[in-house]
């Protein structure tokens, strides 16, 4: 897919880099001065924040690091003999440098597989036709058909010299590739070099005729003459190969100034093509082998020409010439300075066509491509590339071969732009409950393992859990509930089986936003090609402004239209419309990055953290459990003390009243019986369980170890509620109380795993158990216990703390409104943050309805008006009863 690549044109990578963090800053910033503006709240405009800053990032970075990772996979596949791999080279910085650096490599080993294909192909055809004539004649000669006369023998000799030839050429392919021969200069006479080779040509011409000339006559130059005369006697093969019958090979040497001379070969053969002038050097460049021979002679010839310092080409014939002209320049004397040996770059030049001087590493593409094309084409076009698939997640999260998905996309745009038409300005309820049952919904259906029992479960947990918005209007409930709804879900669509598993799907699902980007692009090219998308968005368009045109005309012409037109067009001012946009990057983006992590879930379902090694003796782990196990026995016997030795016993010894000694410390009770677990999974992990004695000591010790942490449990409880009895209930109070059980839950499946030395069952029941507290503590209906157990103590005798009272949620109205007299009730319900403060029993619609709201409403209704004393006399009035019963700041203005 061609992607527009907007730093390409930058050619430093650390200046990309600059650019890339300013301009993420400045787009960060931008936005969260917009949401500013638009009174958006933080935990909506800081996740939409961080999501534009990283999606402008993304684009800029597009092209940086991804020849890298394509290198990586191209390396791979080259790896398995794949050399038409071809990377994306069209950045200017270093990465692109060294991607046209890769594909110039890709090509040259291409060619270089090619041409050794070609070369075996080549010499077995070659070597096998003498060998076949050479294996006929013997056995003729052995069962007697032929007899041993000088013709037979003669025909043998040939053959085996055609076959010494073919080794000899494949000796000196073998000093091209190794790049190192060397060379004996000897002075001497080119009429005798070129009178032996002609001689030599001669005999194999059959009926060509081969002649030389050498000026001046006495021609002498300094060279390795076995060389030389390998040189010529290649030359002279390819144009008497290439001669007709009758035709004839010129040979010429002649002196072109002080210290060059030149060999030209001439026949009148059919000529070489212009096009293929620069290539008949190459190992089978000419591209003819009608001629016979195994292609390897100009190559060998070039080589020589190298060694000595000179060079060879062939001249392109003139107007009314026929047959090949090459042409060989070498120097009188070969510099002493010229090394013996061919350098890397100009053997691998042997392999490929000439390239333009000035321009290393700069390969000539394939004839089909133009630079920066990517060449290879996968079988599948949504294939991963690579094994373990592009990115730093390798393995861990490998991009399945997913088609584009544009239904799942378009279904959760749709999900953020419902959540942008219905949640500004309107209460947590029916709305916010349709959104998440719509994302998990969708999770659902494209899940990878919907239909595991696990994933089901889960799906059904997450959906009673999501469904909370429409049962209670306490925030912090809300707020858990949809908590441990995303941590559920997470775990199902992963299959998570251990405890690292499900941090680590909750932590995939926001990091899906980075790793489904690929799937994204290929969806958004896929879906921009469509030929329905385009005709979609404009009659959408068309429509739009047609709704809005007479819209608008008819609802200011008429009141009833208008009425009608308010009731169902949401309110479009400024403010609401960056609400409504930062609404809709949010929970589409939530609804697109859980669908990812549905569709192509990490492989974290039973991801652990790296392998321990054992304790070699049971002290090395035995002691720091002892101690732990001391450290809490200790703790319970000053706990026994405290509570059994009076309350002047502990003012004696500490200080405090019991209320304060109480109270004291709760937190870290609960530290301490959550570091109980962590210190009985690290035991189970390094014990060693070789002997029979080792896990009886890890039985007893870790055994100990629960059911003293259930003891601090039981403490913790008794002392909270002789707290609460003191000071009352909170909500805050409650939700400790059971979460201080459930991690008493925790320590007995702990202490069962123990017994039994397995407990691959624990992470998931821990799951379960927290989302089955969350559900008891949602049905407990945290503000309305409260409510009442504080009723039960005023009634009680003892203070009522009306102030608190007053900020609980709509869930607590009718209990308030039940067990308190009517004005209490009312002075309660009108103070701000009161349940009556701004009408909001008024304000929901169908939209915004909830269980706890409707049920207040009803109360409310049937609070009636307060009382009212008719005696003016009266010592007291509404609102100094209401000033008696709230603090100041609690009494309504005015």
């Amino acid at each position: 897919m061609n992607t527009a690549r907007p730093l390409d044109g930058i050619t430093s990578l650390k200046v990309k880099l600059g650019l890339l963090v300013a301009v993420s800053i400045v787009v960060a910033v931008v936005v969260e001065r917009v949401a500013d503006a638009g009174q958006v709240p933080w935990w909506i405009s800081v996740p939409v924040t961080v999501v534009a800053a990283l999606a402008v990032t993304q684009w800029l970075a597009r092209g940086m690091t991804s020849p890298l990772r394509e290198m990586t996979s191209a390396a791979g596949r080259m790896a398995g003999g794949d050399y038409g791999q071809r990377v994306t080279a069209s950045s200017s910085d270093e990465v692109g440098e060294l991607a046209r650096a890769f594909n110039a490599m890709a090509a040259d080993l291409a060619s270089a597989d090619t041409q050794r294909r070609q070369l075996v192909a080549t010499v077995s055809h070659e070597l096998r036709t003498p060998l076949t004539a050479q294996r006929a004649l013997l056995e003729n000669l052995v069962d007697g058909v032929v007899t041993p006369d000088d013709r037979a023998l003669r025909g043998a000799l040939q053959q085996s010299e055609r076959l010494s030839t073919l080794v000899a050429d494949l000796l000196d392919l073998s000093r091209i590739d190794a790049g190192v021969t060397s060379l004996n200069l000897t002075q001497g006479r080119v009429a005798d070099l070129l009178s032996d080779a002609v001689a030599e040509a001669r005999v194999g011409a059959r009926s060509a005729r081969v002649r030389y000339e050498v000026a001046p006559a006495d021609l002498t130059v300094k060279a390795d003459r076995p060389r030389l005369a390998q040189l010529v006697a290649n030359l002279l093969d390819n144009a008497v190969r290439h001669s007709p019958a009758d035709g004839e090979v010129v040979v010429t040497a002649r002196l072109v100034d002080d210290s060059t001379w030149c060999l030209d070969v001439r026949d009148e053969g059919p000529g070489i093509p212009p096009d293929r002038l620069e290539r008949v050097f190459d190992r089978f460049g000419s591209g003819d082998d009608s001629g016979g021979g195994t292609g390897l002679g100009l190559a060998i010839a070039r080589w020589v020409c190298d060694l000595h310092g000179g060079a060879i080409s062939a001249i392109a014939p003139q107007p009314g010439q026929t047959g090949a002209l090459l042409r060989a320049q070498l120097p009188v004397t070969p510099p002493t300075d010229r090394p013996t040996h061919l350098t890397q770059e100009r053997t691998m030049s042997t392999l490929t066509p000439d390239r333009p001087t000035g321009q290393p590493g700069d390969a000539t593409p394939p004839a089909q491509t133009t630079p920066g094309q990517v060449v290879h084409v996968p079988a599948n076009p949504y294939a991963p590339k690579g094994p373990g698939g592009p990115g730093p997640l390798g393995n861990l999260w490998p991009e399945r071969p997913l088609p584009p998905q544009t239904v799942p996309v378009l279904a959760a745009i749709a999900i953020g732009a419902w959540a942008a038409l219905t949640w500004p300005e309107r209460n947590v309820g029916l709305a916010v409950a349709l959104t998440m049952l719509a994302t998990g919904g969708l999770m659902w259906w494209v899940a990878r393992f919907r239909a595991h029992p696990w994933t089901l479960l889960c799906a059904v947990v997450a959906g009673v859990l999501a469904s909370v918005t429409l049962l209670r209007d306490a925030g912090g409930v809300i707020a858990l509930s949809v908590f441990v709804a995303v941590i559920v879900a997470a775990s199902g669509v992963s299959r998570a089986r251990t405890l690292l598993a499900v941090p680590l799907s909750v932590i995939a699902w926001p990091a899906s936003a980075l790793r489904g980007l690929p799937l994204l692009a290929r969806t958004i090219s896929a879906t921009g090609r469509a030929s329905t998308l385009w005709p979609v968005l404009r009659t959408l368009g068309f429509s739009l402004i047609a709704l809005a045109l007479f819209g608008g005309l008819f609802a200011s012409g008429d009141a009833v239209f208008g009425a009608w037109a308010q009731a169902l067009v949401p309110d479009l001012r400024w403010d609401t419309i960056i609400a409504r946009t930062f609404i809709l990057a949010l929970v589409a983006g939530v609804a697109l990055t859980g669908t990812y992590l549905a569709l192509n879930p990490p492989n974290i379902a039973d991801a652990a953290l790296p392998a321990t090694p054992r304790a070699r003796h049971a002290w090395e782990w035995a002691v720091p459990v002892g101690v732990v196990v001391a450290l809490f026995a200790g703790f319970l016997i000053a706990q026994a003390t405290a509570m059994f030795g009076g309350v002047e016993h502990l003012r004696a010894t500490t200080g405090l009243t019991y209320a304060e000694y109480v109270h004291q410390g709760f937190g870290q009770l609960t530290v301490a019986t959550f570091l109980t677990v962590v210190v009985v999974a690290l035991a189970m992990r390094v014990a060693p369980l070789a002997s029979s004695r080792d896990r009886l000591l890890l039985r007893v010790l870790l055994g100990a170890l629960c059911l003293l942490t259930l003891a601090v449990v039981a403490s913790a409880l008794y002392r909270m509620s002789l707290y609460q009895e003191a000071y009352g209930y909170t909500v805050l109070r409650v939700f400790v109380d059971g979460f201080e059980l459930w991690l008493g839950l925790v320590i007995v499946m702990l202490l069962v795993a123990g017994v039994r030395l397995r407990g691959a069952w624990v992470p998931r029941a821990v799951l379960g158990s927290a989302a089955a507290f969350v559900l008891v503590f949602v049905g407990l209906n945290p503000d309305a216990f409260v409510a009442s157990h504080n009723i039960d103590r005023f009634e009680a005798g003892r203070e009522l703390d009306t102030a608190y009272l007053a900020r609980l949620s709509a869930d607590a109205t009718p209990v308030i409104v039940e067990r308190l007299p009517a004005d209490v009730a009312s002075c309660i319900l009108d103070s701000p943050g009161g349940y009556t403060v701004g009408g909001r029993e008024d304000d929901d619609d169908l939209l915004a309805w909830n269980l706890g709201r409707a049920r207040a409403a009803d109360a409310v209704a049937t609070l009636g008006a307060p009382t009212q004393v008719p005696d003016p006399t009266a010592s007291w009035h509404r609102g100094e009863l209401c000033a008696a019963l709230l603090p100041p700041a609690a009494v309504p203005a005015g």
